[in-house]
């Protein structure tokens, strides 16, 4: 398995465990009135499980499955830029409710994320037969 690969499932993973820690917080508020303000966490959940769990996890098997033409795996430089992209998009997008412009930064963050790693594995996706 490629280091960038391990690196996105290593983060996709830590993410599902926080996005589940905060929703049992959340679940449990729900069935035990303990602390209300914990659904202020919902935003956080979300994000935590959509983002951080399932894309991370899906561009980091699409980096390890994607074909590879000739000795290289695209241009890792922007993949990793990729990776530090979306973490910061994330995390920034976890402190909405404590910074005034972290949800705009954070989803810019992420899009860009996202865009740095289709420009980077762009040349691996060729139809079959091409060379």
């Amino acid at each position: 398995m490629p280091r960038l690969s391990f690196w996105f499932m290593r983060a996709s993973l830590i993410y599902l465990l926080l996005g589940f820690a905060f929703g049992s917080l959340i679940l449990a508020q729900k069935g035990i009135s303990y602390y209300p303000s914990v659904w202020n966490l919902f935003p956080v959940h979300i994000e935590f499980l959509l983002v951080g769990w399932l894309v991370q996890l899906a561009i980091g098997v699409a980096f390890w499955i994607l074909p590879r033409f000739g000795t290289g795996r695209g241009n890792e430089k922007l993949i990793w830029g990729a990776f530090v992209s979306l973490n910061f998009g994330i995390l920034l997008t976890a402190l909405q409710f404590s910074l005034p412009y972290a949800l705009p930064v954070g989803r810019f963050l992420e899009t860009a994320g996202i865009l740095l790693f289709i420009v980077g594995s762009w040349r691996r996706v060729k139809p079959a037969g091409a060379k």
